[in-house]
C-alpha cells in the first residue's frame, strides 16, 4: 500500500488571478509542474489550473491553454456578482473582489479533490490571490504564492503593512527614496500605482495583500539570478532569519515560441522575414495597456520622425485609464479599428519602414525574429522576461501596476532598458511624452551608444536565463528543491 501511495503522482492546485498577464505564467508554471523529471521517472506530478469566470482570459489565452498536456486540468471558479462595484473602480479593486467573493467556491472545489484518490499535496495562488490561502490552512494543504512577477514587487508589497504606518502623506510625496532588501531604491511615485492615492479602496487592499503573505509556506518568484542576484541573497537571508517565508525563484518562465497555426500565419512574420537583422522596433503596451490619443499622436510621429524601421501593434486609445485594455475591453472605439485613430497619412507615410498591425501580435515569435533589434514596452513582467529571454533590449514606458518599478530596475540596475527622459523624470507636465523625445529615444536605442550597451546586456541575460533551466542550473535546481517538498506532502496525506 505504501507504495502505491509513493508512485501515485502528486497532485497539484494552482490558482491563477483574472487578467491574461496573470493567468499566462500560471500555465507556464503548471506546464513546468507536470513536466517534472528529476530523477528519470515520469508522470510524478498532476496540476488543476483554477480560473475565475468573471474577468476571464481564456479567449486570449486560447492557445496557451490549448497547448497544455493532459495531466493538467482546467477548472472556472462560478461567477460572483459585481453589481455593487463603482463603475470606476480600479482594475485591482475589481479583481480583489472576484478572488474575495469566489472564496467559497474555491473552498468546495479543494474539499472536493481532497475527497480524490490523489488529493491535494499543495496549493499555489498567484500574487494578487492570497485571502485563498486562508482556505488552503483551514483544508490543512500547504499553500504557496506565485509571484508572477519580480522579486522587488513582492517586497513592496511585503513592505507595504510597515509602510503604511510608518507614514502619513501620499507615498508619492515620500522625500526619501524607498530602500527594499537588495533592491534599487524608489521614489514614492515609483511604487505600484494601486498605493499613490490612499483614499482608493484599492490602497487598503494592497497593503492588506502584505499581511496575507505571510501566510504562505513559501514565495515562488518568475525571476532568476541574473536578473535579480542582489534581491534574492537578501531574501534568502531574511528567510534564514525567520523574517519571511523561503523565496524560490525559479524563472524565467516564458511562453514558447511554438505559437500555433495563427502565430505562424501572421502578416508580421512575413513582413520581418523582409527586415534587415535587428533593424526593427517592436511597440507593444502588453495586453492591458492604452495610451491617450495625444499620446498615440505623439509616439507616432516619433517613430516616423526616427527613420527607424518599427512594427507597432497598435490598440484602440482610451481617454478613462490606462488599464482600458487589461480585461479585453478595448479603449473609446468600440469595434473599430485602432489604425483610425493614428494620425492622417501616418501608415501612408511610414509603409517603406514601418507597419502597423491592430491589437494583437505574436509577440514571442516577434521578440525571437532576427530582424527585430529593440523593444519599446510597457515592462510588464511578462513581456520584460520574454525581452530578455529573446536578448532584445527594451525603451521603457511603464502604464500601470508595477511597471515604473521594472523601469527603474532594468535601467538602473539591470541596464537592458533605456527610458525617454520626459517619461523617466516627469518632465513633460501634461503626462505625454513629446514626439521629439520618442524619436531620440528610439534612435539611441536603436543606433545609439546606449543602446549598444544595453543590448549587450540584454544578450548576456538571453544566455543567463536559458543556462537558469539546464540540467545544473540555479532556477532548475531551486524548482527540484520545490517538488521534492510537494512529493514530501503528498506522501505524508496518502
Amino acid at each position: 500500500m505504501g507504495s502505491e501511495a509513493e508512485a501515485a503522482p502528486a497532485h497539484v492546485v494552482l490558482l491563477a488571478s483574472p487578467g491574461a498577464g496573470n493567468l499566462l505564467p500560471v500555465i507556464e508554471l503548471a506546464r513546468r509542474v507536470v513536466a517534472h523529471d528529476d530523477d528519470g521517472a515520469a508522470g510524478r506530478f498532476t496540476a488543476t489550473l483554477v480560473t475565475y469566470t468573471n474577468f476571464s482570459s481564456a479567449s486570449q489565452c486560447s492557445s496557451s491553454l490549448a497547448s497544455l498536456p493532459p495531466s493538467v486540468s482546467t477548472v472556472a471558479l462560478p461567477e460572483v456578482p459585481l453589481d455593487d462595484l463603482p463603475a470606476d473602480a480600479r482594475v485591482e479593486t475589481r479583481i480583489f473582489a472576484v478572488v474575495r467573493r469566489a472564496l467559497p467556491h474555491l473552498r468546495d472545489l479543494l474539499r472536493s479533490l481532497l475527497a480524490c484518490p490523489a488529493g491535494v499535496a499543495a496549493f499555489v495562488s498567484e500574487l494578487l490571490g492570497p485571502w485563498a490561502l486562508e482556505v488552503a490552512a483551514e483544508l490543512g494543504v500547504p499553500g504557496y504564492v506565485f509571484c508572477t512577477s519580480n522579486l522587488m514587487a513582492l517586497a513592496s508589497l511585503l513592505h507595504g503593512p510597515e509602510l503604511d504606518g510608518a507614514t502619513a502623506c501620499e507615498l508619492r510625496d515620500l522625500p526619501e527614496p524607498v530602500r527594499l532588501p537588495g533592491c534599487v531604491p524608489l521614489r514614492g511615485a515609483d511604487l505600484l500605482d494601486s498605493v499613490q492615492d490612499r483614499a482608493d479602496p484599492a490602497y487598503e487592499l494592497t497593503v492588506e495583500l502584505g499581511k496575507k503573505y505571510l501566510l504562505a509556506d513559501g514565495f515562488i518568484v518568475n525571476t532568476f539570478d541574473a536578473m535579480e542576484r542582489e534581491a534574492i541573497a537578501a531574501f534568502e537571508q531574511l528567510s534564514d532569519d525567520g523574517v519571511y517565508p523561503p523565496v524560490y525563484a525559479v524563472g524565467p518562465l516564458v511562453r514558447s515560441c511554438s505559437g500555433g497555426e495563427a502565430a505562424a500565419k501572421h502578416g508580421c512574420l512575413r513582413w520581418l522575414d523582409e527586415q534587415p537583422d535587428g533593424s526593427v522596433l517592436y511597440v507593444c503596451f502588453g495586453s492591458g495597456g492604452t495610451l491617450s490619443a495625444a499620446q498615440t499622436d505623439e509616439l507616432a510621429a516619433g517613430l516616423e520622425a526616427s527613420g527607424q524601421r518599427f512594427l507597432w501593434a497598435a490598440k484602440l486609445p482610451s481617454e478613462k485609464d490606462r488599464t482600458a485594455s487589461f480585461f479585453g475591453d478595448g479603449g473609446d472605439g468600440d469595434d473599430d479599428s485602432p489604425i483610425n485613430y493614428l494620425p492622417e497619412g501616418f501608415v501612408e507615410r511610414t509603409r517603406g519602414t514601418g507597419l502597423v498591425v491592430p491589437a494583437w501580435a505574436p509577440q514571442v515569435e516577434i521578440l525571437s525574429h532576427r530582424a527585430v533589434g529593440g523593444f519599446l514596452s510597457h515592462c510588464g513582467w511578462n513581456s520584460t522576461l520574454e525581452a530578455a529571454s529573446a536578448g532584445v533590449p527594451m525603451l521603457a514606458w511603464p502604464l500601470y501596476a508595477e511597471q515604473r518599478m521594472n523601469a527603474v530596475m532594468l535601467s538602473e540596475r539591470v541596464g537592458m532598458a533605456l527610458r525617454p527622459r520626459a517619461a523617466a523624470d516627469g518632465s513633460s507636465g501634461d503626462g505625454v511624452v513629446p514626439r521629439e523625445e520618442v524619436a531620440a529615444a528610439v534612435r539611441e536605442l536603436m543606433a545609439g551608444e546606449k543602446g549598444s550597451v544595453a543590448r549587450k546586456k540584454a544578450r548576456e541575460l538571453r544566455d543567463a536565463g536559458a543556462e537558469a533551466w539546464a540540467p545544473d542550473g540555479p532556477s532548475r535546481h531551486v524548482f527540484e528543491a520545490v517538488a521534492v517538498k510537494w512529493r514530501q506532502a503528498a506522501r505524508r496525506t496518502a
